[in-house]
């Protein structure tokens, strides 16, 4: 079947099965290469990218929904989901299916509520669905034609991203379970999109409280083993729920 059939397939299954007006976009982050990249998937015979999403199921909750369709999509469960914005624009999605019937369930009306989740990049294994004929990750500055308002939603997600590292740590789901301080300063360089003093960086790191140093250095190279250190859960976590007392 071509694209057209499928969603008018999945249109007929939709009724009864989901909560009308209420769909979910979920901009999945990864880390690789000193590169911050997004999960999208190509909608088939299409050559047009979309983000990973659904919608909600009549016995779920929006995080629960969320999850599910992460999993789905990489194969990864337990990810970090923040939700961060509710997209309402009139016809924001009604557009893109415009020449389909007008009892099409995907051309009603939907509010979108956009999560953003954090992975790492070498545990995910990208999965398609009947919709699509790929699941990539693309570069979050070099983003490919993207349907209906899909590329304001990960430039909002990136904004809110930006935003949160003022206030929480971030690091566990897009790093190694090991990894060197000039490592985790190149991620945050690359989220926030600018260079930082590495004097400071380290400092300010140290002060959080949230980093094990381990017993070991990394081993190999021709210079001095860097220091490799380990994010502690509990104080991560803590400082999740409670914040950070410095931004950036």
């Amino acid at each position: 079947m071509d694209l057209r059939d499928i969603i008018i397939s999945l249109s007929n299954e939709a009724y009864g099965k989901y909560v009308p007006h209420i769909s979910l976009d979920c901009v999945v982050f990864g880390f690789h290469e000193s590169t911050l990249k997004v999960l999208l998937t190509r909608l088939k015979g299409e050559g047009i990218w979309v983000l990973p999403g659904g919608y909600l199921g009549q016995e779920e909750d929006l995080k629960s929904a969320a999850s599910r369709i992460l999993t789905e999509r990489t194969g990864v469960s337990n990810i970090y989901l923040q939700q961060f914005k509710v997209f309402s624009e009139m016809k924001r999605s009604e557009g893109f299916f415009a020449d389909y019937p007008d009892d099409l369930w995907h051309k009603m009306r939907f509010l979108t509520v956009g999560f953003y989740a954090l992975v790492d990049y070498t545990k995910v294994d990208p999965v398609t669905d009947k919709l699509a004929d790929a699941c990539e990750w693309k570069e979050v500055n070099n983003l490919p034609q993207m349907a209906m308002d899909h590329k304001t939603i990960v430039e909002k997600a990136l904004v809110k991203l930006r935003r949160e590292l003022n206030y929480k740590p971030i690091g566990y789901n897009l790093l190694p379970e090991e990894f060197t301080m000039p490592e985790l300063q190149k991620l945050y360089e690359t989220l926030l999109g600018k260079p930082l003093n590495r004097g400071n960086f380290y400092r300010k790191m140290i002060a959080y409280d949230i980093l094990d140093k381990q017993p070991e250095p990394r081993k190999g190279g021709a210079h001095k083993a860097p220091n490799l250190y380990k994010f502690n859960l509990d104080r991560y976590n803590a400082a999740l729920k409670d914040g950070l007392k410095e931004g950036w």
